[in-house]
């Protein structure tokens, strides 16, 4: 069972890590890839190079065997779609090895906006952490995401491992609220992140003066 981690890490922060760290856990995953997006379909565009980003991505978690940096849509030309990705992922590993999509909560009910988005579960399961102050529930669902959870919804971990793919499984982890926006913008008014980020990554931002004086808009 593998778990896939995607956005655009601009900068890497605890909450990404400690997500991947407990659904590793809690799924017992035999390891959890970085994805990072080069041109993410639905957020404007990363401030920070995809080679920082990548870089950035490398330090922080290399002193975990179990997670890793895959590059291959900063590798791809044109929009980053996670499709295209499953579909890669796919023709790499076959198709007996069970992916696991790791979201929140937010981005699970954003689904109906994604790129074939009623095609994902054909590749893949889906974890849905809990993240701060956002819970899936159908009384919060768009009317398009409610039959996709009826259908394929589970509470059985053990139902991620039965098959490569097809189910949503709900995970709570700790809610940690961190922004890699508020980063930013802390960044800008030399306010230091500390506690919010691996210490490398931080050295690593104001070694290449990265996220000073920009438009920290971006999520």
């Amino acid at each position: 069972m593998i778990g896939i981690l995607g956005g655009t890490f601009d900068p890497i922060h605890f909450g990404h890590l400690r997500m991947a760290q407990e659904l590793l856990e809690a799924l017992d995953l035999t390891e959890v890839r970085f994805i990072p997006a080069a041109k993410p379909p639905l957020k404007n565009q990363p401030i920070a190079s995809a080679n920082d980003r990548a870089a950035m991505l490398r330090l922080a978690i290399a002193g975990n065997a179990q997670f890793s940096l895959d590059e291959r849509e900063l590798g791809r030309s044109g929009t980053s779609y996670t499709i295209d990705t499953l579909l890669s992922l796919r023709t790499e590993l076959g198709g007996d090895v069970s992916l696991c999509l790791l979201m929140g909560s937010d981005a699970f009910l954003g689904l109906p906006n994604w790129q074939r988005w009623q095609e994902l579960l054909n590749y893949c399961h889906i974890v849905v952490a809990h993240r701060p102050n956002i819970a899936p529930g159908t009384e919060a669902m768009p009317a398009l995401l409610r039959p996709l959870w009826e259908k394929s919804a589970t509470t059985r971990i053990e139902d991620l491992s039965r098959k490569a793919a097809g189910h949503i499984l709900t995970q709570h982890i700790t809610p940690l609220d961190i922004s890699a926006t508020r980063i930013r913008e802390d960044l800008n008014r030399n306010i230091a992140p500390r506690y919010l980020m691996p210490d490398c990554v931080i050295d690593f931002i104001h070694d290449h003066r990265l996220y000073a004086s920009t438009d920290a808009s971006n999520t």
